[in-house]
């Protein structure tokens, strides 16, 4: 990643500290079950690889069940153990939490599932430790990651990091995999900047970083899923939209210090950028649209079992509307800046409006033709209608959407 700053010093094994060098938090929310031969699993690995002091902290999040008990008591067992109680829900929060009261020279986490084999921690820690790198995170999907998960999950987070990708314009490649660090020094700065408190806390934390211009070093990871994962995904992905959304928002405004991080040229310039000519935008356009499409069906197979199909279509299709005005705002047709930004989402939805007719439409005919059509012949036909519709959004965000960009009018010092 780009950092235009001097590398932190790195620490010597050799010396001795004074307090651990590596504090590790464990987030939990009524994980009785697994909390205690993760912690212990986690412990022994530690104490046999680890060449620093080091310590284990589990914070727990509001649990109900026998959860604080467990963590007291393996807190009172395993040198370089605690836990902290938190009133509240909310991963963010307990990370928040733990990693501002620490002292630690890097601080990290992991999800308790341990989903992430354990061998990668070393090199996770390491930059930072070497003073090469801000920040870290496990990768699923590097050359030379192994990952064991379902189809579902596997749409739904290649998804989500193509359209953080597409809107945000990240370099990263996985900010979900429950695997990061971060030096202390830089979680001081940034965690004040960080509004989320719960699932998307690492994305905005990760994002504010790359824009700031630290050094984010990205570890391929092996990664089984966990089959009694109890996420909701329909939940967590429209939380996820929001907080997208709004951090999108606050970036466009300039509303962030980021500057203040240390980073030189962490905002566009104020010159105004030729936009690209139109096979570039044909290319662009159909990049931003397959992402979308994915993300769309996606969505609507989450959507669909509680609104039905006509309503859990409409939902999808906002909901990626607005993102897709925004990528291609920025990608497609080379927008910076706030100037037009609400003439340009107000047409993004009357294209939406055409993109409607054409998939509901396709829908009604379906449905007509074959009574009781489920999913499977469901997605197939909304893949032909989205396109059908994606040439007619074309034409309409490239003539109407954004004319201005036609006489190269544009100003502002940041990205939608």
């Amino acid at each position: 990643m780009r950092t235009a700053r001097r590398p932190a010093p790195p620490l010597d094994p050799g010396l001795p500290h004074p307090g651990p060098v590596l504090e590790v938090v464990v987030p939990v929310h009524n994980e009785e079950h697994d909390l205690e031969p993760c912690v212990r699993r986690l412990h022994a690995h530690l104490a046999e690889t680890f060449p620093y002091p080091f310590r284990i902290t589990v914070a727990d999040n509001a649990s109900t069940d026998r959860t604080p008990w467990i963590a007291a008591r393996l807190a009172g067992e395993l040198p370089g153990t605690q836990w902290v109680r938190l009133e509240e829900k909310g991963r963010g929060r307990a990370l928040h939490t733990a990693w501002s009261r620490s002292s630690a020279p890097v601080l990290a986490y992991l999800d308790v599932d341990l989903s992430t084999d354990l061998a990668a921690l070393l090199p996770l820690v390491a930059p930072l430790i070497s003073g090469h790198s801000d920040l870290a995170i496990g990768t699923r999907l590097a050359r030379g990651s192994r990952v064991v998960r379902g189809p579902k999950r596997e749409i739904i987070s290649r998804c989500y990091n193509g359209l953080l990708r597409g809107t945000l314009s990240v370099g990263f490649t996985d900010v979900q995999c429950g695997f990061k660090a971060v030096r202390r020094e830089v979680a001081e700065r940034l965690l004040p900047l960080v509004e989320d408190r719960e699932w998307f806390f690492d994305t905005e934390l990760l994002v504010l970083a790359e824009r700031a211009g630290l050094r984010i070093h990205e570890v391929p990871v092996d990664w089984v899923d966990d089959p009694d994962s109890r996420v909701d995904l329909l939940s967590t992905a429209l939380a996820d939209l929001r907080g997208m959304a709004r951090l999108g928002r606050a970036l466009a405004g300039g509303r962030l210090p980021l500057a203040a991080l240390g980073s030189a040229g962490t905002t566009a310039g104020s010159a105004a950028v030729p936009p690209p000519g139109r096979l570039a935008q044909m290319l662009r356009f159909t990049a931003v649209g397959a992402v979308s499409t994915l993300l769309h069906l996606a969505l609507y197979v989450l959507l669909r079992p509680a609104a039905g199909a006509q309503a859990g279509n409409a939902l999808a299709l906002i909901l990626c509307t607005v993102l897709n005005t925004a990528a291609n705002r920025r990608f497609t047709f080379g927008v910076r800046g706030r100037a037009g930004l609400p003439a340009h989402h107000l047409g993004g939805l009357v294209a939406l409006l055409a993109g409607l007719a054409v998939t509901g439409a396709a829908l009604a005919v379906l449905h007509h033709a074959v009574p009781g059509a489920g999913p499977g012949a469901e997605l197939p036909v909304l893949v032909a209608a989205n396109l059908a519709a994606a040439l007619l959004r074309f034409h309409l965000l490239r003539a109407w959407v954004l004319p201005g960009r036609r006489s190269r009018r544009t100003t502002g010092t940041s990205a939608s």
